[in-house]
């Protein structure tokens, strides 16, 4: 078994759930993102705009200023993979031409109308994530009869509309959005039922990282960063169903659980 890529989260937000103001300067950003690929990330993730329940929306100007120099300076300093979390296509367009090379959009194209087609413009990877609602009100009431099968369905429903636009099949990704419109019981249906989403061919990014649904299992998780072994623990489940992305914010601790599980079935022929 070979290990799923991790890619390190850099949110350059003041408000995020986990660590929102905590890269409070673009120095600081860069330095954590140096330091998470020194820790063996395999890909950034630039936010500036948060996505948690109940966020409010940011202005284009505003997230062009937090990750525009951060995405520069990265890239001045690392020849790897870029993604700018966003779902506007301006700021992704503006990242890519900076040195990003994937585009997360948590809005799987569908914020904008012209969403679609700037992806196909810009030709770099697209993650496709599923969202029931919007942040603002997406945790209201979250219903779904069989989640696996809906967020499936709705999932490759949007890859088409990307692959109508242009988008070529291979850069596309699937996110199942884990707590993004989503109960606790949503959420570990959707854990165990990844391999849905890894058997329609795309790869699939999986991100539970210091969630609350580790909160909503261990009511002594109240502080997200008092979730690493909840984040772990997901991560190696993610990985043993075929996960080809696990997106979190302690990336050392991920890697080297991933590299030992990997190992240990590789050694022993067990397949957790």
């Amino acid at each position: 078994m070979t290990r799923p890529r991790v890619m390190g989260i850099v949110n350059v937000t003041p408000d995020s759930f986990s660590d929102g103001g905590q890269l409070a300067t673009v120095e600081a950003a860069i330095v954590h993102g140096m330091r998470l690929v020194e820790q063996g990330a395999d890909i950034l993730d630039v936010g500036g705009e948060s996505t948690r329940p109940g966020a409010e929306p940011v202005g284009e100007a505003q997230e062009l200023d937090r990750v525009m120099p951060v995405i520069a300076g990265l890239r001045a300093q690392w020849d790897g993979p870029i993604s700018i979390d966003t779902v506007k296509p301006a700021i992704a367009r503006a990242a890519v031409g900076a040195g990003a090379t994937m585009w997360n959009d948590v809005s799987a194209l569908g914020s904008s109308p012209d969403s679609p087609a700037v992806a196909a413009e810009l030709g770099c990877d697209v993650v496709l994530m599923h969202m029931q609602g919007e942040p603002r009100t997406m945790q209201a009431d979250p219903r779904y009869a069989d989640v696996v099968s809906e967020v499936r369905d709705a999932l490759m429903a949007r890859a088409q509309v990307a692959l109508e636009a242009g988008v070529e099949r291979e850069r596309i990704w699937l996110d199942p959005g884990l707590g993004f419109g989503k109960t606790l019981t949503h959420n570990l249906a959707l854990v165990a039922g990844l391999g849905a989403l890894v058997e329609t061919g795309f790869p699939v990014l999986f991100g539970a990282s210091r969630k609350r649904m580790i909160q909503a299992i261990d009511p002594f998780a109240s502080d997200p960063c008092d979730r690493l072994g909840g984040s772990l623990a997901l991560a190696l489940a993610a990985a043993r169903k075929g996960a080809s992305v696990i997106r979190v914010h302690d990336v050392r601790e991920t890697v080297q659980a991933l590299k030992i599980q990997a190992a240990f079935q590789v050694e022993s022929g067990v397949a957790l």
